[in-house]
């Protein structure tokens, strides 16, 4: 696995393209839906080897190493948005966050209506359709500068709004489809998570002198372990009350912003982050199974046909929320076209709920082929709208030129 990222990562970096959709198409290729469908030799120097070992397969290390890469790029983008900064655009995020869920979540219910009829699939649909992707959001703005511009900060915020909102969602979603429709389940579910919510919130705000003393060391090793340590054990805590772990990470990282050891911190750390968020986006590839994505190939097109146009204004619109020009509002729309780790959790959910029998087993199967399909093109398109910024942004300043703003 490792050997194959770092081939195409090399690669990638030869011709100035992202690395995210060669890591994710190697993924799938290696995968056992691919190279475990071939009729290869499955011998070597005479040794017989059993199939399996002709691919990679998804083991227990790959899903925690995808996990760990979600934790890591979510605690670096905790490091860039301290508290204060949080609270002091409130008001923008806010108004940004609202528009991209008004105008979002409808689109994907009334596509999720469309594809199945049914109220429950088409619920999950919107909430896969809704969310973009925090985890190579974030990468795709390390990766090419955009972290220190001023575009970055309505990404970020319109980010945490749908972290934060996907959370609620999560949580009642999962007690829907777990629990047959059981209201006293999803609201203490929800109950539950906006407790921990408001619990890191605490921590984050007063815990200043603590995030200090837990870094007050000059070794390098006790600095990464005890940061490492704390991210990931909060991550944990979180997954095991049913909340999000990027969302947890996130408020560890704001946490640690409020230190004066932030640069310390990521000049340390960043391997750590570059290598797992390697294997996360290596593991959205892995786990797609071409085949039953080609099965939903339509429903993908037309969702991509309609989703993108409506992430691209809304990001847009949030931009502008944030009092930026035409231009940087246009990198705003692109980069919140990209759809990730979020949407594929709600696949799950989708499959545990025919297990439940609460969905149909075949619309579960949709659903989730239709999922890893959407995000793998989501993933694609929005990684290369961001590369290639420059004239569609070029294209917009001339209609706003022409409009007289």
């Amino acid at each position: 696995m490792f050997a194959s990222i770092a081939t195409v990562g090399w690669f990638a970096n030869r011709l100035g393209q992202s690395v995210i959709p060669f890591y994710i198409v190697t993924g799938m290729v290696a995968s056992e839906y691919v190279v475990g469908r071939l009729d290869l030799p499955s011998s070597v120097a005479g040794t017989a080897l059993p199939r399996e070992g002709l691919y990679i397969a998804e083991t227990e290390f790959v899903e925690l190493g995808a996990e760990l890469g979600i934790v890591f790029l979510l605690f670096f983008l905790g490091l860039e948005f301290n508290i204060e900064r949080l609270l002091a655009r409130r008001k923008q995020i806010g108004r940004a966050g609202t528009i991209d869920a008004l105008i979002n979540f409808p689109v994907g219910f009334a596509l999720g209506w469309l594809f199945f009829g049914s109220l429950l699939p088409a619920f999950l649909v919107a909430g896969i359709v809704y969310i973009s992707s925090s985890a190579i959001i974030t990468k795709s703005l390390l990766d090419l500068g955009w972290i220190a511009n001023d575009e970055a900060e309505p990404i970020l915020g319109v980010l945490v709004y749908e972290d934060l909102l996907i959370a609620v969602y999560l949580a009642v979603t999962a007690a829907v489809v777990l629990g047959g429709g059981d209201v006293a389940a999803a609201a203490t579910s929800v109950g539950v998570g906006l407790g921990f919510i408001a619990l890191l919130l605490v921590a984050v705000q007063f815990g200043t002198p603590l995030f200090e003393r837990l870094l007050g060391t000059n070794s390098h090793e006790f600095v990464v372990l005890r940061t490492i340590g704390l991210t990931v054990l909060v991550a944990g805590a979180a997954l095991a009350l049913g909340v999000s772990e990027a969302v947890a990470a996130f408020f560890v990282g704001m946490g640690f912003a409020s230190t004066g050891h932030v640069q310390q911190i990521e000049e340390l750390l960043e391997p750590f982050r570059d290598t797992f968020a390697a294997v996360f986006f290596f593991w959205i590839g892995l786990v797609t199974d071409p085949y039953l994505v080609a099965g939903v190939a339509g429903l993908i097109a037309v969702a991509m046909l309609a989703s993108t146009p409506t992430k691209f204004l809304s990001g847009f619109l949030g931009g502008r929320a944030f009092d930026l020009d035409a231009r940087r509002s246009t990198r705003v729309g692109l980069a919140m076209t990209t759809r990730g780790e979020f949407s594929l959790i709600i696949a799950t959910l989708a499959v545990s709920g025919a297990a439940a029998g609460t969905i149909p087993q075949e619309t579960a199967n949709q659903i989730s082929a239709f999922a890893v399909g959407y995000v793998l093109v989501m993933a694609i398109i929005g990684t290369t709208l961001m590369s290639y910024s420059k004239p569609i942004e070029t294209a917009v300043m001339r209609r706003f030129e022409s409009d007289g703003d």
